[in-house]
């Protein structure tokens, strides 16, 4: 019985590492190595550190294994990826990699094996679905770069000569508040704003 417990530690663990391996937050830390030099390093560190993490504070009663709260999970996540890339976490997916990774923590306490590799399975072919997405709207987006600069600047242009160039500004609060004044427009299109007292 002890195989089959080292079995599902090993899918725990792989089921952890395809969780993080698919978050865009620490990809995007690690691609851009917020965590300095070592970004590659200290991600693989992680999914060992969020492994021992679950081990740490596994109740002693199965029944009573949920004894991590789904805010505990995302306080340790939030603040690994604050301390070792240097990166605070806004973009909603804290709470969701934070529920795979308690979900699959359950799976392995229950010995449910075959759930364990069919949510690593289907986290990692969401992973590469996404990836195959960006780079085909990327490769587009080469393709048509000078048009969308372009289409940028019109849009641009035309939303200024909707609202004639100029932002509405709060009213002057005394004599010596600033006003905003239009002072010419450049022959591509793009007004020049500058200060006046």
């Amino acid at each position: 019985m002890a195989g089959a417990g080292e079995d599902s530690r090993a899918l725990f663990g792989a089921g952890v590492r395809a969780a993080l391996e698919a978050w865009p937050a620490l990809q995007i830390a690690v691609e851009n190595s917020f965590g300095g030099v070592h970004s590659q390093e200290k991600a693989e560190w992680l999914g060992g550190a969020v492994e021992e993490y679950f081990f740490r504070n596994e109740g002693p009663i199965l029944s009573y294994s949920a004894d991590l709260e789904l805010e505990e999970v995302e306080d340790f996540l939030g603040e690994l990826m604050t301390n070792e890339f240097d990166t605070v976490v806004e973009d909603g997916s804290l709470p969701q990699v934070s529920q795979q990774l308690q979900t699959m923590f359950q799976h392995f306490q229950r010995g449910d094996g075959a759930a364990l590799k069919e949510m690593a399975s289907h986290i990692t072919q969401r992973k590469c679905k996404v990836r195959a997405t960006a780079l085909t709207t990327s490769s587009e987006a080469d393709k048509d770069d000078a048009d969308s600069v372009e289409e940028m600047e019109v849009t641009a242009t035309n939303d200024g000569a909707a609202t004639d160039g100029v932002c509405p500004q709060p009213e002057p609060s005394g004599p010596d508040s600033q006003t905003i004044k239009e002072e010419d427009i450049v022959e591509d299109g793009w007004t020049i704003v500058r200060r006046k007292k």
